[in-house]
């Protein structure tokens, strides 16, 4: 199969949004991606997005993997995010040397998944050994490596600082039969997502599956995708996921509203005027926000491009908009939850479980709170974000 292009790479996704909803069932209630979703976004080189051109990647814009999540999103949440995670994991590629890259990636099914920052690992001979446990590592039922990221302790145990003086932090990576899954993901949203818990016991990671995941100065690719780093690029992607349960559960309420009759009342819903101004309100607020966060993207991509660098001002507009968008997508869908009426609460209706799905986006690390304290504060001390 010749390598997509990024354009390809939204149709393929929209192509296979009616495989994903009629899977979605499975989805949930496994608690994991099931094998025919899994191979269809393999077949369709989805999980390649941002894996770098060299080995195979499409290096494809932020906009276009935003576009990419928000299609799958529509059909079911954990597809998209599970997507999204391990789409942006395969970035650090880009720092790792070909032939590493090479066998992670470009051996089938070439997936990579990760949890959050935690624990240590001991510089050894030729590597690292570690002993940690880490969890939400979503994505990772279908992955074939996994990752962690650490601090690294020199052979005598002392911290090992970097050249600012912070602790380093290294990317480990290791085969997936190396560690110990633990299911512990039994959650009420992105159910389907196997953000589950993992752990290695005295493991040792050769230096070469080790990697500076953002830090400029160590990469080995050129692109500038790269330089926007997996940070932004899980911003922008997450909040693109919100987006797209936000447009599902939207036009489930507008197709609902055409045809139901409310009970005790004398109009049909789409004949009620509060109910015509709450699509519109609400409508208006989901293309503000679709607007928004892809006119900030578009705008950091093309000053990245021109410039080389992912500069302050735009990685405070980017965190701004991606937080902003998430909030504002949850409350699309709640006002289209309560639009639905009795008729939202049960599961065999489109709403329940989007409904689920975006509160427990809405409470991952994107969408906290405290982003916009740090976007005010920088506001405050250097001017508004662009």
């Amino acid at each position: 199969m010749n390598r997509p292009q990024g354009v390809d790479l939204v149709e393929r996704a929209r192509a296979l949004a009616p495989l994903i909803a009629r899977e979605a069932d499975a989805i949930e209630r496994t608690r994991r991606l099931t094998q025919p979703v899994v191979s269809a976004l393999i077949d369709n080189g989805l999980y390649r997005a941002l894996l770098p051109q060299s080995l195979g990647g499409v290096e494809a814009a932020p906009e276009t993997f935003m576009q990419i999540l928000e299609e799958i999103a529509k059909a079911d949440a954990s597809t998209a995010w599970c997507l999204g995670q391990n789409s942006v994991c395969a970035m650090s590629a880009a720092w790792l040397d070909q032939d590493t890259a090479n066998e992670i990636f470009n051996t089938p099914p070439g997936i990579l998944a990760w949890g959050a920052i935690a624990h240590e690992a001991r510089a050894v001979d030729g590597g690292y050994r570690v002993t940690a446990r880490w969890d939400f590592a979503s994505g990772s039922r279908q992955a074939s490596w996994l990752g962690a990221h650490v601090r690294i302790l020199d052979a005598d145990g002392t911290p090992r600082k970097a050249a600012d003086g912070s602790p380093e932090i290294r990317t480990i990576l290791f085969p997936v039969a190396s560690a110990t899954l633990h299911d512990v993901w039994d959650a009420i949203g992105l159910a389907g997502t196997g953000t589950d818990s993992y752990s290695v016991d005295n493991l040792f990671v050769p230096a070469r599956f080790t990697a500076f995941r953002d830090v400029t100065p160590a990469l080995r690719e050129k692109g500038p995708l790269y330089k926007l780093g997996t940070g932004a690029s899980y911003s922008l992607g997450f909040a693109a996921v919100a987006l797209g349960v936000a447009r599902a559960t939207l036009d489930a309420a507008i197709e609902l509203a055409r045809g139901k009759h409310q009970s005790l009342q004398a109009k049909a819903m789409r004949d009620n005027n509060a109910v015509q101004s709450l699509i519109a309100r609400t409508e208006g607020n989901w293309r503000a926000a679709r607007a928004y966060l892809y006119g900030t993207a578009d705008t950091m991509w093309r000053d990245l491009i021109a410039t080389g660098e992912f500069s302050d001002p735009h990685r405070t507009a980017v965190r701004l908009a991606s937080t902003w968008t998430i909030h504002q997508s949850t409350a699309v869908v709640d006002a289209a939850y309560h639009m639905a009426g009795a008729t939202a609460v049960f599961r065999s209706n489109p709403f329940e479980r989007r409904f689920r799905d975006m509160h427990a986006i809405a409470q991952q690390l994107q969408a906290r709170d405290t982003h916009f304290e740090d976007v005010g504060r920088a506001i405050l001390s250097a001017g508004a974000p662009d």
